[in-house]
């Protein structure tokens, strides 16, 4: 079942509220809401006031010793903070829509892990303690939106160099569906310099951070314990099924993203 108010929590558009709305808004929903109204900023993506929540919800889960609340807020969280890096989930423009460069949101993001994740290095050491988690948020997606404007004139550039050689087709299951071409991906790729891999680790370390950071604020209770927990078969019934859904909704999304 969708949750209405779901998609606002995934992305911000900053360049909605001006130029220098990075370095004006308010860090804090309080503040923001007295600034620009609940509705304004729902309508316009709340990540990084969601992520706060999240992280106090995390810690008091581990206060609570629940670990079945503790999985779902730090897979929850996890998701959130992942969005929070990617460059094209801090802008209007957040599928190329306004610049006629439809579909490069699932390109970024889904079309070039798919072909070059295997030659990533993810290894990004031991997490560290976040002693202000808004903060924090905040200066993950300054680097993230820093990088907008490179992604859409990297894949403008290319795009008129290639010409109709920028897709290619392939079949995915039983649907032959039109993709960004590999030689074109390649190119991509290239030009973006490792951005890609950078901002999955980047990703990949701050989730690390806020998980133990949390685990820290809540006293440091004794994880051994928490893992004799055995779910039920009903628990179990429920996460594949939750599991299935998703995978669904991707195919459906990337299958979306690959007819432009």
């Amino acid at each position: 079942m969708a949750v209405v108010e779901e998609a606002a929590r995934h992305y911000i558009d900053l360049d909605h509220f001006g130029d220098s709305a990075l370095y004006k808004m308010p860090r804090y929903w309080k503040e923001a809401v007295e600034r620009y109204s609940e509705d304004t900023l729902k309508a316009y993506g709340i990540v990084p006031w969601h992520v706060n929540t999240m992280y106090y919800r995390l810690r008091d889960a581990f206060l609570q010793r629940d670990p079945q609340l503790i999985l779902k807020l730090s897979a929850e969280l996890g998701h959130y903070l992942a969005d929070a890096n990617v460059p094209l989930h801090t802008t209007k423009n957040y599928n190329g829509q306004l610049t006629g460069q439809e579909g490069i949101h699932g390109f970024w993001e889904s079309r070039l892990p798919e072909l070059f994740a295997k030659d990533y290095t993810l290894f990004v050491g031991k997490a560290s303690y976040v002693s202000s988690p808004q903060q924090a948020v905040w200066q993950a997606i300054a680097v993230a939106h820093g990088q907008v404007d490179s992604v859409l004139q990297i894949e403008r550039e290319l795009s008129v160099q290639f010409g109709e050689k920028k897709y290619s087709f392939e079949t995915r299951g039983k649907q032959t569906v039109r993709v960004y071409s590999v030689e074109f991906s390649n190119a991509f790729h290239k030009k973006l310099n490792g951005m890609t891999e950078r901002q999955m680790k980047k990703a990949i370390k701050l989730i690390a951070d806020f998980w133990y950071s949390a685990w820290v604020d809540a006293g440091q209770p004794d994880l051994k314990k928490l893992t004799q927990y055995k779910p039920s078969q009903e628990e179990l019934i429920k996460c594949k099924q939750e599991l299935d859904q998703w995978k669904q909704e991707r195919i459906k999304v990337r299958d979306h993203e690959a007819e432009y």
